[in-house]
């Protein structure tokens, strides 16, 4: 988000919250589309400078001229072929002129052809899954922005609200291809320094591509009023050489194998208390609270609920597979079994709750298996 600050007005006066890089054009970005962009807009800029320039110049020039204290009195003529002529053929010639160079422009946003990565983009409320296909790894980015800064317990930092747990890693000197969809309503993916800003809709598949040319980290937001936490789904790409991704997906993998492996361990309560503290901050606050007591009617309260203290199969079945026409989410793809048994035991043992239950990873495995061999 740009705030774009009048100099005319006391700075002192504002919070300091209010004060930002006082800026009112686009930016080149960091990618050829981008740049075209920028160019065209700046062709198109100082073309509507000109025609203001000519147009009021002849307009204060005739009101001065022929102004009544001078004797001057109006002409009157009705149609003038030539002027009629002029003032048509002349708006023509500057359409055209514009009209080249931006079709040109559009012609190479929408060719994705040739792409050397492929990467979906979905949304969901309120964060993003990045699939990078054909290198069998995928993962959700969620906001990590503390939850004290968003209540203002804490100060905020630099990048408040603009910050992400997993940033999408993608390479320098190679064209991406994004595929963009959505799994609940419609999201739209927005990075202002890649040019890129494309809808994801449920059941659609939208196209756009990027090729990166400078490392560095680039921040966007979801741009479609998707829900109460549109404003907490930021984007967060970091770009790197050809080589520092092949090393990122390595470990990348690695660290998904690991995860893997930790599910077929046992786990201890005190361990999966901790870590499900982490999983439910991150993803079920926004909704339930971080106090468990929830926002009702649409988000019940967690606190001693009959699902969190009640039967754990049933617990175990609404964190897996949502509940149809209500805002709970399906999170059988969206964590792994050792976060969905985390988070489940944690919620079944905090803020009073007490249960005393713990649920393994294995058992989450295990439900996520059955269900799979039942859909077979």
């Amino acid at each position: 988000m740009i705030r774009i600050i009048s100099r005319s007005f006391p700075l002192t006066l504002l919070p300091l919250t209010a004060r930002a890089e006082w800026t009112v054009n686009l930016s080149p970005g960091v990618t050829e589309i981008s740049r075209s962009i920028y160019d065209l807009h700046m062709t198109i800029f100082w073309i509507c400078v000109a025609i203001g320039c000519v147009v009021f110049g002849i307009m204060f020039w005739s009101i001065f001229h022929h102004r009544k204290s001078r004797g001057a009195k109006a002409h009157h003529f009705h149609e003038h072929t030539l002027v009629e002529v002029i003032w048509t053929l002349i708006p023509l010639g500057i359409l055209v002129a514009m009209a080249v160079p931006a079709t040109a422009t559009l012609v190479k946003m929408y060719d994705p052809k040739d792409a050397g990565l492929d990467v979906q983009v979905t949304g969901y409320q309120w964060k993003w899954r990045y699939q990078y296909l054909d290198q069998d790894l995928d993962f959700f980015s969620n906001l990590a922005t503390p939850q004290e800064q968003v209540t203002n317990d804490q100060a905020k930092s630099e990048n408040y609200l603009l910050e992400v747990d997993r940033h999408l890693v993608l390479p320098t000197d190679t064209k991406i291809r994004f595929l963009l969809t959505a799994n609940d309503v419609i999201h739209s993916w927005w990075v202002p320094a890649l040019a890129v800003k494309k809808d994801a809709i449920p059941g659609f598949i939208n196209e756009a591509w990027a090729q990166i040319d400078e490392p560095g980290i680039y921040r966007g937001q979801c741009a479609e009023l998707c829900g109460k936490d549109h404003g907490f789904m930021p984007i967060v790409v970091e770009a790197v050489s050809p080589e520092e991704f092949q090393q990122w997906l390595v470990a990348a993998k690695a660290e998904k194998a690991a995860a893997a492996e930790a599910a077929n361990r046992s786990w201890t309560l005190d361990e999966l208390m901790q870590r499900g503290e982490q999983v439910y901050l991150g993803t079920c606050a926004a909704c339930h609270q971080a106090n468990g007591e929830g926002l009702p009617p649409a988000f019940p309260a967690l606190k001693n609920s009959p699902i969190a203290v009640g039967d754990v199969g049933a617990h175990i079945d609404i964190v897996l597979n949502g509940k149809t026409g209500t805002a709970m989410q399906a999170f059988r793809d969206q964590l792994d079994p050792v976060e969905l048994a985390a988070v489940i035991t944690y919620e079944r043992n905090a803020w009073g709750n007490s249960t005393g239950e713990a649920v393994s990873p294995t058992q989450i495995a295990d439900r996520i298996g059955a269900a799979q061999g039942e859909g077979n």
